[in-house]
């Protein structure tokens, strides 16, 4: 789940830190984390109308944690068992401390890391005396003296194991180096009253051989196995028993899902320099595979990916080195996060590479398609439509089902843009840049009425970006009124494509007469020659409330095909909507 994903990013960029003066501060319990502040504090605003002392803040890793607190760790325990044996909270929920945690965004306005400890929503119960309440207690396989005696045996790598299962489990928040000093020993204790042992701070033989199975458990149900790739040099642990290699295709090996867990995996080799490696970076993040709602980084000589979204989490990493760029991507289904963070903690700590690399000609003889990059699918927006230029900042007119329920808006492909305005009666919307454009061209709108039977053109992506640039469409004015005599609406004589809505009309001297409406959704099909334009008129109004002065067309003569084409190209541009 998002929160384990959240736990193992908060865990290792955690450090040193001295545990006593954390306990004299303070500690939270974090119930969930959520990458979005609003994903966030919607459930902040949840979690805080059933209980008390709710509080929500960023952490280092960029992600926005819920927690409850501060109190005594002795009281944030109690109420941790107590929520989770209610169910109020969810199971994996665990003990976090203050420096872990920046900026408070929940309550709104408040500031309270450095405030007084609360008392607990819960008593504070002891645990029972097994003989007193008549349970029986687990019997231990060794005493304290026989269990720190086994545990001297231990080589530095299995204590560092056993810190890191700790960790894993929820118990241990400090640094994995194989000293069991206080806190560690704290821990161990949590870990056995946790589990119904007796809590003595020394795990014994068996409970030592428990921890680390339960460790390994979510390894050993995928199969992980050391796996190594003499082509791409590249050696590391994957979960072989999920998935498996299917193909080269420079510069990726694919490893496709082998089992009803839909798992994927790509291992990344090239040569190449920093240019290679940003245009690595840019590339990923079209792909399906890399879904946009995550953390993302650039250095100088690396990159780090995160995504969400579409039923999967996805994670890629890759570096630059010695003129050798390596990583990997892992691409897990969303819903099962505790495997997930499992495995590709256990794949960064194996990753290894040498001195080869994937043959840039590697699989050069597979399936060639205009929407796949090297094997692997490009995001697809869920809508594309034209628009146009309207003022020398980049203002656009365009149809608002291009903006309608869309998360993100672009102008081909990169360009985002937001909605400055909307008039939902004719549906048309203004798009105004978030970083000022230059465009080539503008709109020059006549203002002049159209004559019926007069030659028009329309601008358009008719296939909505399979050609690269816009195509003219040619027609005629049939009627100065819509299909109903409405005024501010005409209708063409032109058999225009779903893609050229938005698209600019022009009439022969090259200047705006209007701009092509989409096909009416309320049931009725017209002909296929048949199509509808918001007149200039309003289109000018539209502007007017929007705040943009449209340019005024100046009288002019008929203009040739291809100074109309060198016009609307400059000016015509591909609205993308993604979900």
């Amino acid at each position: 789940m998002i929160r384990i994903f959240t736990a193992i990013l908060f865990l290792l960029n955690f450090g040193a830190h001295n545990v006593s003066a954390q306990q004299d501060a303070g500690v939270w319990v974090q119930v969930e984390a959520r990458p979005s502040l609003r994903e966030a504090q919607e459930r902040a605003q949840a979690y805080a109308s059933v209980l008390p002392d709710v509080n929500g803040f960023r952490l280092n890793s960029g992600w926005y944690a819920i927690v409850i607190g501060p109190y005594l760790r002795s009281d944030a325990e109690q109420v941790l068992r107590v929520y989770r044996a209610e169910g109020q909270i969810p199971a994996d929920s665990y003990i976090a401390f203050s420096n872990s945690l920046d900026q408070q965004f929940w309550p709104i306005g408040a500031n309270i890391l450095n405030r007084s400890l609360v008392t607990p929503p819960v008593e504070s119960t002891p645990q029972p005396d097994p003989i007193v309440s008549g349970l029986t207690p687990v019997p231990a396989d060794e005493t304290r003296a026989q269990a720190l005696q086994s545990e001297r045996l231990l080589t530095a790598q299995e204590r560092r194991d056993l810190q890191t299962a700790l960790q894993a489990a929820g118990f241990y928040n400090s640094t994995i180096d194989g000293a069991f000093g206080q806190g560690t020993r704290r821990s161990m204790g949590d870990w056995q009253r946790f589990n119904g042992f007796e809590s003595t701070g020394v795990l014994t033989t068996s409970q030592r051989k428990a921890l680390m199975d339960d460790y390994y458990a979510p390894l050993i149900s995928v199969g992980m196995e050391r796996y190594s790739d003499s082509q791409a040099g590249i050696d590391l642990d994957l979960p072989l028993g999920v998935i498996g290699f299917d193909r080269y295709e420079a510069p990726f090996a694919h490893f496709k899902s082998k089992a009803d867990l839909d798992a994927q995996a790509l291992l990344i080799s090239q040569e190449g320099d920093k240019a290679t490696l940003r245009a690595l970076y840019e590339v990923m993040q079209s792909l399906e595979i890399v879904p946009l709602d995550g953390p993302r980084e650039l250095r100088d000589n690396r990159f780090t990916l995160e995504g969400r979204g579409n039923g999967i989490v996805s994670y890629t990493q890759a570096a630059l080195d010695d003129g050798q760029i390596k990583g990997f991507t892992l691409v897990w289904p969303e819903g099962d996060e505790d495997r997930q963070a499992r495995v590709l903690a256990a794949i960064k700590a194996s990753f290894a590479t040498n001195s080869s690399v994937l043959d840039a000609g590697a699989g050069a003889d597979a399936e060639q398609k205009i929407d796949l990059i090297s094997g692997l699918q490009i995001r697809k927006p869920r809508l594309s439509r034209s628009g146009f230029f309207t003022d020398t900042s980049g203002t656009i007119l365009t149809v608002s089902e291009a903006t309608d329920s869309c998360t993100r808006i672009t102008l081909n492909d990169d360009q985002e843009v937001q909605v400055a305005w909307a008039d939902a009666d004719l549906g048309i919307a203004v798009l105004r840049p978030r970083r000022s454009l230059a465009p080539i061209n503008i709109a020059e709108f006549s203002d002049s009425k159209p004559r019926i039977q007069s030659e028009v053109a329309v601008s358009g992506f008719s296939y909505q970006g399979a050609l690269g640039a816009p195509t003219l469409t040619y027609g005629q004015i049939t009627d100065v009124r819509g299909l109903n005599g409405e005024d501010g609406v005409k209708r063409l004589a032109l058999a225009a494509q779903p893609g050229d809505a938005g698209g600019p009309v022009f009439d022969d001297a090259g200047q705006v007469v209007g701009m092509l409406l989409p096909t009416p959704s309320d049931g009725r099909t017209l002909p296929a020659s048949v199509s509808l334009a918001a007149t200039a008129e309003r289109l000018n109004t539209v502007l007017e409330k929007a705040g943009v002065t449209a340019q005024p067309g100046q009288p002019g003569s008929e203009i040739s095909p291809n100074e109309l084409s060198r016009r609307a190209n400059g000016m015509t541009v591909l609205v993308h909507c993604w979900d």
